[in-house]
């Protein structure tokens, strides 16, 4: 069983079956104002629902964005937490696999660009093929303008949630495969607003 925790753009956490590829429970909401006040219930709903303990869990799965930095580490330092406290392998992957995976099950084998809402009039997009078993990345993560978004021919698809669920089992079907995850550093995609400074500020009387 893996557990999958996203909050790149509302919050999602899910369980689900990697063997069966079936979803035991999947919990979500769309705001994106108030992850880390939801966070805790819904994993205490979906464990509940499941009737499983973390310790028999196999795996943590956790969208590392890209995403607007304060929801995002919400996510990702929840996901780090549990699967430290239970001693479980966390797996990091791009949020935005999961919906073009959502988008595979439709039956769409085309090419589709996967936009979120990244605040401050950008976009974040990720470029994907369906047509192969799994979908495969073609290029992004990455941040733009919505007037100025790259592969102006490719499908897109505005996603306002990401699916925990098939984070989940997008994940189990790299591991399954022995091909990597993603990078275990969160996908902001833009510079920190706050910066060190360049020297040292000199001081008079």
């Amino acid at each position: 069983m893996l557990l999958a925790i996203d909050t790149s753009a509302g919050t999602s956490v899910a369980i689900v079956d990697p063997s069966t590829r079936a979803i035991v429970v999947e919990r979500s909401t769309p705001d994106t104002m108030r992850h880390a006040e939801v966070i805790g219930t819904l994993l205490a709903e979906a464990l509940s629902f499941a009737g499983i303990r973390p310790s028999a869990l196999d795996g943590v799965v956790v969208g590392m964005g890209p995403g607007p930095f304060t929801g995002l580490r919400v996510g990702i330092a929840a996901a780090r937490t549990f699967a430290l406290g239970a001693g479980l392998p966390l797996h990091p992957m791009v949020s935005a696999d999961a919906v073009a995976r959502q988008e595979a099950l439709t039956g769409a084998s085309d090419t589709v660009m996967v936009v979120t809402d990244a605040r401050r009039k950008e976009v974040f997009w990720s470029l994907y093929d369906l047509s192969a078993a799994e979908p495969v990345r073609l290029d992004g993560p990455g941040l733009a303008k919505p007037d100025a978004l790259p592969h102006s021919d490719a499908r897109r698809v505005d996603a306002a949630e990401i699916p925990a669920a098939q984070l989940a089992l997008a994940a189990a079907g790299l591991l399954a495969a022995g091909l990597p995850l993603a990078s275990d550093e969160a996908l902001y995609l833009r510079s920190p607003d706050v910066t060190m400074p360049s020297g040292i500020k000199r001081v008079t009387q």
